[in-house]
């Protein structure tokens, strides 16, 4: 990756994502699955550009999707809509609605009163309403707790007793047919045992449903495995695979696998240039201008980002200091305490890495800071998938009340 000429060509702050890294994640993890039906729905959530979704879906790839907005984004980046999988806790009868319209793959649903709605609207459209049921199976899946999502105290599925009540019911009802089963213990995996635990009880649960003549037809183990960013130790396709598989022995199930940052994360960086830097006292500051409303990660989560400095300076001696935004918010980092360039000067680049998961998407015009541009670099060429916004774009829906 040309850092430098990106940023002459394009300006910062901006996002930069390989291509070529997406593919072969993606191609990691089918192979993985070789020799078992299997569906890849990227889980949009991760990064929602619509050049990114239409690489998976020219891949083959379905779409996870946790509102009706990301379920038209799918589409129209060229996802099938018998690969879509609409899920989500808390979701609008008017969105339950166009799901159905849609005719996507299930619905997925995560409580009884959902449940309930989603029959209610199916009968007055006087179809019949394809669901999954995601199961909590209170399985502490070892990550950070804003991205747990298997334990009870989670706001996400329902107990296995209740999810055999649900199945029960949707079996029996007109309005409703129980295709599918899902969980996902949460995001940033990186212990294979409570996948395969939970993949065992899920497992298990559909052997029950079968003695009742609930045909399960889809097994979504969800997403959640874990990538690098600094020393961690992550797990293998393979491994993952086999973990699940290892559970599956007389089922003749699709099994559908939900990625997101597995497949986007490592092949993105936030790029940002140097502004000016400051002491307080002691303390080393280096002003960018990127900052907390175009990457949240570290603010929000304290989550670690490798940081790579990009200087004309030849020596190599570093102090430490914060490196920070403009945004009027001491919670405003990109990375804390790290070693700074002891030379570094206005313009110089700032490169943070792992950032193609959760970080466009969840960027913010806080301080009325129009969001960046993002690029893709993909066979030896550099392109714009989605331009920086100006101030006419920031207040275009203000304007007219005036």
């Amino acid at each position: 990756m040309d850092f430098t000429k990106v940023a002459q060509k394009y300006g910062t702050p901006l996002y930069l994502y390989d291509f070529g890294h997406f593919e072969k994640q993606y191609r990691k993890l089918k192979e993985a699955f070789r020799g078992r039906k299997s569906l890849i729905a990227y889980a949009v959530k991760a990064n929602s550009n619509l050049s990114v979704i239409k690489k998976f879906a020219d891949l083959g790839a379905g779409a996870d999707c946790v509102s009706i907005g990301e379920v038209k984004r799918a589409l129209r980046a060229g996802v099938k809509n018998y690969n879509i999988i609409f899920s989500g806790v808390g979701k609008r009868d008017d969105e339950i609605e166009e799901a159905l319209r849609l005719g996507i793959l299930f619905i997925n649903v995560e409580s009884e009163a959902e449940l309930k709605r989603v029959e209610t609207i199916a009968k007055d459209m006087e179809i019949e309403a394809r669901i999954s049921i995601r199961v909590n199976p209170n399985i502490d899946p070892q990550t950070h707790p804003y991205i747990s999502t298997g334990l009870h105290q989670n706001k996400f599925g329902v107990d296995i007793e209740t999810a055999k009540k649900l199945y029960i019911y949707s079996h029996n009802s007109p309005h409703l047919n129980p295709v599918g089963i899902h969980f996902h213990i949460g995001s940033q995996l990186t212990q294979l045992s409570p996948i395969r635990e939970a993949s065992e009880k899920i497992a298990n649960l559909v052997r029950h449903l079968q003695v009742l003549d609930i045909d399960i037809k889809f097994f979504d183990v969800g997403g959640g495995i874990g990538i690098q960013y600094s020393d961690e130790v992550v797990i293998e396709p393979y491994d993952y695979a086999q973990a699940i598989l290892s559970t599956l022995s007389g089922l003749d199930v699709t099994i559908i696998m939900e990625p997101g940052r597995y497949l986007t994360a490592n092949g993105g960086y936030f790029v940002s240039s140097v502004l000016y830097e400051k002491s307080n006292g002691d303390k080393r500051f280096l002003i960018v201008d990127g900052a907390m409303n175009d990457l949240l990660r570290p603010s929000l989560y304290n989550a670690y980002h490798k940081i790579e400095f990009i200087t004309n300076s030849t020596s190599s001696e570093t102090s430490k200091g914060d490196i920070v935004g403009p945004v009027c918010e001491s919670g405003d980092f990109l990375g804390k305490d790290r070693e700074i360039p002891k030379e570094i000067e206005h313009g110089d680049l700032v490169v943070v890495h792992s950032a193609g998961a959760y970080g466009f998407v969840m960027s913010s015009n806080y301080n009325s800071r129009g969001r960046v541009c993002e690029i893709a670099f993909e066979n030896g060429e550099y392109r714009v998938i989605r331009e920086r916004e100006d101030f006419e774009k920031l207040i275009e829906l203000e304007t007219k009340f005036l």
